[in-house]
Formats: C-alpha cells, structure tokens, sequence
C-alpha cells in the first residue's frame, strides 16, 4: 500500500491506487466534500455527502472499523476539511491525494446520476461568458462604463484561477437547485 503523509502531522493522502485497495477490501468509509450538485453528478460508490461549504466535524461520525477517506475533486478542499477535524480533535485523518480526478485517471468506477444539473463548473462558463458578452455588447453601443463589467469578470476568473476558489461557483452552488441536486442520492 502506497501512502504519501503530508507535511501537516495528523493528516495522510492516500493516492488512487491504495484508496481503491482499502475500498476492494471494505476498509474505508468515504466523505465527499464537495458541493451537492458535484456530488449528484458523480461520485465514487458508497461515498456520502458533506459539502466543505458546511462542513461540521460534529457530525462526521465514522464506523469504528473503518478509515475514514475525505475527498474532493482535486484534493485541496479535502485537505482543508482534513484540517478542520485535526481542529476538532480527531488523531488521524486520511483524504484522497488528487481526489476524484486522480480516482477517474485510474480508470475507477465513480456513479453518475444522468438528471443531474449541469456541472457547476459548466454554469459558472455559462455566467462568466455571458456577463462578459453582456458587457462587451453593452459598452459597444450603450456607454463604455458597461466594459467595466467584463473587466470585473475577467478579473474574478484570473483571481479563481490564481487561488483556486471560484466565488461564483460557491454562489451558484446555493441555488435551490444545486443544492437539492444531491440529497437524492444521500447515503
């Protein structure tokens, strides 16, 4: 079994190879920590549900007999919710090194719910495009202060990319249908 500790003590990263070996032989115990809507539209079997965005180490209470696997899409919002539980007491926490991304590059199963709403990341493209096209017509023909607008959305996806969060994603992931999308398929 490959397992690669971090440099916070306390908290392991698994790589796809050893979280499917512990998975095989009913070892593990996963948590998603992704947003409902990700998580109805895939996920690794067996996995439940707690969105980082409401994360309370309160109420993850893991099987005795198994090892509790945090993951994400690609690690950091696992890692971060891995911290929060060495915060609140817990002695070891394991999460998925590269998360769903790194277990779908291996070839692994992950479920999938085909009346799921489009990705989050697809209706932030869909919003981010549109403001921008919104902005570039308006400040074409109504007033250029309208250019402002694109310039501001062009700026929140340069600052989502520099540090990895999208604020427009965590706002449209508490639309009432994104955050319905995923209690269907609660464990």
């Amino acid at each position: 079994m490959t397992q690669v500790q971090t440099t916070t003590p306390g908290i392991q990263c698994w790589d796809a190879a050893t979280l499917k070996a512990e998975w095989d032989a009913g070892r593990v115990w996963l948590v998603d920590v992704r947003e409902p809507v990700e998580y109805a539209e895939e996920r690794i079997p067996g996995a439940i549900c707690h969105p980082l965005s409401k994360f309370n180490p309160a109420e993850i209470k893991c099987p005795d007999d198994k090892v509790m696997v945090l993951y994400c899409r690609s690690g950091n919002r696992s890692y971060r919710a891995a911290q929060q539980l060495l915060a609140a007491g817990c002695e070891q926490v394991t999460h998925l090194q590269g998360g769903i991304m790194a277990w779908k590059q291996q070839g692994y199963p992950v479920e999938r719910n085909p009346k799921a709403p489009i990705s989050l990341f697809r209706q932030v493209q869909i919003v981010a495009g549109s403001l921008v096209l919104l902005g570039t017509i308006l400040g074409a023909t109504v007033s250029p202060w309208f250019l402002l607008l694109s310039g501001f959305v062009g700026a929140g996806l340069v600052f989502a990319g520099v540090t990895n969060t999208c604020a427009l994603g965590i706002l449209l992931a508490q639309l009432p249908y994104n955050k319905r999308a995923g209690q269907s398929w609660q464990s």
